[in-house]
């Protein structure tokens, strides 16, 4: 999942949590697909930002999902021999992938 700004939707992109008013009812709900009609409205109305599922949106200088793996087995390399550690960077970077979907 990542957050963005509701300028940079495009159609066909997935919302991963709901879109809330400042009131805090719900406009659009989790699993909804952007139509571009959708986003506009979300616009006029202000909205910032908005989560979609997956990893749609590159980022300047954001490391690559492949990248942010390498760091992670670079980061626990002195430690290979520690068990709890082990499982430690498993499930970090079960964590990682999953965000990113």
């Amino acid at each position: 999942m990542q957050q963005i700004l509701t300028a940079q939707a495009a159609e066909g992109m997935v919302l991963a949590k709901d879109v809330l008013t400042p009131e805090g009812r719900v406009l659009c709900g989790k699993g909804t697909e952007l139509t571009q009609a959708l986003i506009e409205r979300l616009l006029k109305m202000e909205m910032v930002n908005i989560t979609v599922e997956g990893h749609p949106v590159v980022v300047a200088g954001e490391k690559s999902l492949k990248e942010e793996l390498q760091d992670i087995d670079l980061r626990f390399s002195r430690v290979e021999k520690i068990t709890p550690l082990m499982y430690l960077k498993k499930i970090i970077k079960e964590k990682l992938v999953a965000s990113r979907g």
